[in-house]
C-alpha cells in the first residue's frame, strides 16, 4: 500500500513536458482543474480525457505508475461515488429494501468518479514532470505580483515544495519502521479496532521523531547556507520562456476556449 503513494514524487525523464517551463505547467494544471468543474455533458468528459491522455503520452510517464497513485485514494473515490449513487433522488433502476439507486444518481456518480480520477491524474502530472526546485521557482515567479501586497510568496512556495518533497521521504521512513516493528513481533492485522489502534503507537511515535529530526536537519542545512528567505536572492538558472513554452500557452488557451464553448454555447451541453 505504501508503494502506491506516488503523490509528490518526481519521475525522471527527458520528455517535452519535463522540459517545459514550470510556469506553463502550473498554468496548464489550473486551466485543466477549472475546466473539469465546468463539465455539463459527456462530450466535455471525453475532451478532458483525450487531453489528459495526450499529456500523459507526451510526459512518457508510465500509465501504470500514474494509476498506482489512485490506489491510495481509492477509499475516498468509492465513498464519494457511493454517496452520490445512493442519496440522489430520481427514477429508481435498482431497489432492495431501503437501498435505492436512481438513474440520476448513477449518472451523477459516474460523472463525479470520472471527474475525481481525471483531477488526481492531471494534477499528479505536475509533480511527476517538475522537480521541487522548479516548482518553487515557478510558484515564486507566477505569484510574484502578490509581493506588492506584503504576501511572502517565496516562503509559501518553499514550504509547499518542502512538504511535497517530504511525502515520499516519510513514506519510505514509515515502510522501514513497519518492517522493523513486524520483525520484532508486532501484529498490525489481527485483533479488534482498539487493538489495531494500540498497535499503531510503535509506528506513529518513531515516525514523528524521524520527521522532527529530518526537519531539524533541513533547518540547520538551510541556515548554514545563509538562507533567510527570498529577499535579494538571485538564481543560478533563472526561468526564461522559450519557443516551446509559448506554444504550450497557445495550446492551453485553445483548449480552454474549446471547453468554454462546449460548456456554455454548444448544443451538446
Amino acid at each position: 500500500m505504501l508503494k502506491d503513494i506516488t503523490i509528490g514524487q518526481y519521475y525522471r525523464s527527458d520528455s517535452v513536458l519535463h522540459r517545459l517551463d514550470p510556469r506553463v505547467k502550473l498554468f496548464g494544471t489550473l486551466i485543466y482543474v477549472v475546466t473539469l468543474f465546468l463539465h455539463k455533458s459527456p462530450v466535455n468528459y471525453v475532451m478532458s480525457l483525450g487531453f489528459l491522455l495526450i499529456m500523459i503520452g507526451l510526459s512518457t510517464v508510465p500509465v501504470s505508475f500514474i494509476i498506482r497513485g489512485l490506489k491510495s485514494v481509492a477509499v475516498i473515490l468509492v465513498f464519494s461515488v457511493g454517496i452520490n449513487m445512493l442519496f440522489i433522488p430520481g427514477k429508481p433502476i435498482f431497489q432492495v429494501g431501503f437501498i435505492s439507486i436512481s438513474k440520476e444518481g448513477l449518472r451523477m456518480a459516474v460523472y463525479l468518479g470520472s471527474r475525481l480520477i481525471m483531477l488526481i491524474m492531471g494534477t499528479s502530472l505536475l509533480t511527476f514532470t517538475t522537480t521541487p526546485n522548479e516548482l518553487t521557482d515557478g510558484l515564486d515567479k507566477s505569484l510574484g505580483f502578490l509581493n506588492a501586497l506584503k504576501i511572502p510568496v517565496h516562503e509559501i512556495a518553499m514550504m509547499m515544495s518542502i512538504a511535497l518533497r517530504f511525502i515520499p521521504i516519510l513514506t519510505e521512513e514509515l515502510d522501514k519502521i513497519m518492517k522493523a516493528q513486524t520483525a520484532r513481533g508486532i501484529d498490525f492485522e489481527s485483533g479488534g479496532l482498539l487493538k489495531r489502534v494500540k498497535s499503531m503507537v510503535p509506528i506513529v511515535v518513531p515516525l514523528i521523531v524521524a520527521a522532527v529530526r529530518r526537519a531539524n536537519d533541513l533547518a540547520l542545512a538551510m541556515e548554514s547556507r545563509c538562507y533567510h528567505g527570498g529577499q535579494g536572492r538571485t538564481k543560478m538558472k533563472p526561468l526564461r520562456y522559450e519557443t516551446r513554452d509559448k506554444i504550450g500557452y497557445l495550446i492551453l488557451l485553445v483548449f480552454f476556449a474549446v471547453m468554454i464553448y462546449l460548456s456554455f454555447c454548444s448544443p451538446w451541453r
